[in-house]
């Protein structure tokens, strides 16, 4: 248990450190480059993936390419949602982007739904929807904002939960395929971020996106670990890395961030963690 507490500390610093040091002046595309270096180093260090015997004739580089686009896209989107709905509802939204993700493995991988997973799903849904429509700025302009990013995070982080899924039924193992995205996604977001949009490189970004891959991919190796010691239980590693994902959220954001929450946020949170143990026990 203590592997999956980690990994939901590691996966809510992210957010916290994002939210905090865009308030002191970093930018978050150049540490979101940087996060990537780190990422791919740590990824080929602790997995060990076999790159000399990569077979590039095999390998579906347009998925590679589309998920090196995609993670750095709905990681901005992050910080974004960060910015402007604030860390409670931004968690609760990636967390529920299961939903998403499971409905896709109904209509595009055939996967079959009972009882528990449909019950999951509705309440998932009807859970975005209250997070959604609060409203806890006056400001029409950074309400719009807000939704916007929300729904991006929520779109986004399902579509790479999809993406990742077909790569692994095409037989590239996860190891190979992390590592392979990292990279992509360093050299996508470097072209973008220093020749696209020719910023200034700040040594500052650099620290802070190298500390944050740090956490980002201690977050899927101990995610990882916990399924490896806990490989008949999956439903419990799934449900207690979402549910102290969003309880680590909820608590950061109330504290340190002095977020409020209304009756339509608490409500959706309700119904998003009941939907969560019930997707579990469909496990």
């Amino acid at each position: 248990m203590e592997f999956i507490v980690l990994a939901a500390l590691c996966s809510v610093l992210v957010s916290i450190l994002i939210k905090a040091l865009k308030s002191k002046g970093f930018e978050p595309l150049q540490m979101i480059v940087w996060n990537y270096s780190s990422a791919s180093l740590l990824c080929f260090l602790w997995f060990k993936p076999d790159l000399a015997h990569l077979s590039v004739q095999h390998t579906p580089w347009w998925l590679i390419v589309l998920l090196g686009i995609a993670l750095p896209s709905v990681f901005l989107l992050l910080a974004k949602s960060l910015q402007y709905a604030g860390i409670v509802k931004t968690e609760l939204a990636q967390r529920l982007s299961v939903v998403l993700s499971l409905l896709a493995a109904f209509f595009i991988f055939q996967e079959h739904f009972n009882a528990f997973k449909l019950l999951g799903i509705i309440l998932g849904s009807f859970a975005i929807g209250l997070i959604m429509l609060s409203k806890t700025q006056q400001n029409q302009s950074v309400h719009q904002k807000s939704l916007v990013s929300l729904v991006g995070v929520w779109s986004g982080y399902a579509l790479i939960d999809i993406l990742l899924k077909y790569t692994s039924s095409l037989g590239l193992k996860l190891p190979m395929t992390l590592n392979l995205v990292f990279i992509a996604a360093f050299v996508f977001s470097f072209i973008y971020t220093y020749i696209f949009k020719k910023e200034t490189a700040r040594f500052k970004n650099m620290l802070a996106g190298l500390v944050l891959g740090g956490l980002n991919f201690a977050n899927i190796a101990l995610y990882v670990q916990a399924h490896i010691l806990l490989k008949n239980s999956p439903a419990i590693v799934f449900v207690g890395m979402n549910l102290f994902v969003v309880i680590f959220g909820i608590l950061s954001g109330l504290l340190l961030f002095k977020e409020k929450a209304e009756p339509k946020v608490i409500m959706g949170l309700v119904l998003g963690m009941v939907g969560i143990i019930c997707l579990a026990q469909a496990m």
